[in-house]
């Protein structure tokens, strides 16, 4: 089993990575300290002290804070319980008429208003594009993932999970 240093990671976070250099480490065994390696990585990167405890999306982490888990953006904003739906506090763009639609895709090669529309979800503290959603007008907002940070640190990683 191959061991890769946090330079390697860090590579691969930012996707430098050659194919040649990333289809071993995604295809090989992980590193059993491969999770700790990629969080003090993501934890040097953030202006904030609390404890990344599994990055969640693109910019964003569920952390420990004051014995509670919430979702944080790498500016620092906070979402609240990393249990709600942290895009509801987001500001939100909705591309709903064909000249929104056509500032993103070639005539015919964007979706049709009427049936579909796009959602940009942004970071009301630094107005990073966190997500997009394609969906029917009206639709729901889509909770992409509830990660269980219980068993992940407990079945996966051996180890008593953080703040429990």
């Amino acid at each position: 089993m191959s061991t890769y240093d946090e330079k390697t990671l860090e590579r691969l976070i930012n996707g430098e990575l050659t194919w040649g250099e990333l289809r071993p480490i995604i295809s090989g065994s992980k590193d059993p300290d491969r999770f700790e390696k990629i969080l003090g990585i993501l934890q040097r990167r953030v202006p904030w002290e609390e404890k990344i405890l599994i990055p969640l999306h693109e910019h964003l982490y569920v952390v420990s804070k004051e014995g509670k888990r919430i979702v944080k953006c790498d500016c620092g904003h906070e979402f609240g319980d990393y249990r709600e739906n942290w895009k509801i506090k987001c500001r939100v763009r909705v591309r709903d008429t064909a000249e929104d639609i056509g500032e993103l895709y070639s005539k015919y090669m964007g979706c049709d208003p009427e049936w579909e529309e796009l959602r940009e979800y942004f970071c009301p503290g630094c107005l990073t594009l966190l997500d997009t959603e394609s969906v029917p007008p009206g639709y729901p907002t889509i909770f992409n993932f509830l990660p269980d940070i219980d068993t992940f640190y407990e079945k996966w990683l051996g180890i008593k999970a953080p703040d429990k």
